[in-house]
């Protein structure tokens, strides 16, 4: 798998250490988001829309509303797309010093509503089953109608950087003599007790794709 290639945009001039040019790291950070912000100009004027999302390969698919301007803006236009993870405050002795841990993705690219029918259907598939795996075989399909409602954008990964800080504070040699505690605090997203509908049929019990994700992380991990 070729490595992320360097571009004018993409390439890192602050803590340019950060930088991961490794493409399995993109997938990973974009594998274990949920929520992306697309950011592009319409009518003369900067959007970034939170929006749900899925990586199929090398390409990156963003569910949206075909009432939504903002899609509409991006089609066929250049796009910025963005995952964050927040994975620890890091405190430290000075204030200049504080920081956060964090995975980031920043893909640029020119974006394509999906018309394609086929390509449509895989495309809401994959970001059911990113949010929500079994959800798809589970629960009922859409109609035409609400196909008709839905608009997909796909974004190519072939211009993209990742950047990633772990670790704790990077504390100037005299600021480690003060008596001032510094550390990280690590920050983990976690899924709670499945809720369910309250129009839901007597005797209806979660699914087991459902009901795995009590206790656990974006990463799959028991709390």
């Amino acid at each position: 798998m070729p490595d992320l290639s360097s571009t004018p945009r993409t390439t890192l001039r602050r803590h340019s250490e950060r930088g991961v040019a490794d493409r399995e790291a993109l997938h990973a950070v974009l594998d274990a988001g949920l929520v992306c912000h697309l950011g592009v100009v319409a009518d003369g004027a900067p959007r970034v829309l939170p929006t749900a999302y899925a990586r199929a390969g090398d390409l990156l698919y963003l569910h949206g509303s075909t009432a939504n301007a903002t899609y509409r803006a991006a089609d066929g236009r250049q796009v910025c797309v963005t995952v964050t993870h927040l994975d620890g405050l890091v405190c430290a002795r000075s204030v200049f010093h504080h920081s956060i841990n964090y995975r980031s993705a920043m893909i640029f690219g020119t974006a394509r509503l999906v018309t394609d029918p086929a390509e449509r259907a895989e495309a809401l598939r994959a970001v059911t089953e990113h949010l929500t795996p079994g959800q798809w075989s589970y629960a009922r399909r859409p109609t035409r109608k609400e196909l008709a409602a839905t608009a997909v954008l796909a974004v190519p990964l072939d211009e993209a950087s990742v950047k990633i800080r772990d670790g704790g504070p990077l504390d100037d040699p005299e600021d480690c003599l003060a008596g001032v505690w510094a550390g990280v605090v690590p920050v983990r997203m976690v899924f709670g007790e499945p809720e369910p509908d309250a129009a839901l049929r007597p005797g209806t019990a979660a699914p087991w794709h459902i009901r795995r994700y009590r206790g656990r992380d974006t990463t799959g991990r028991s709390a």
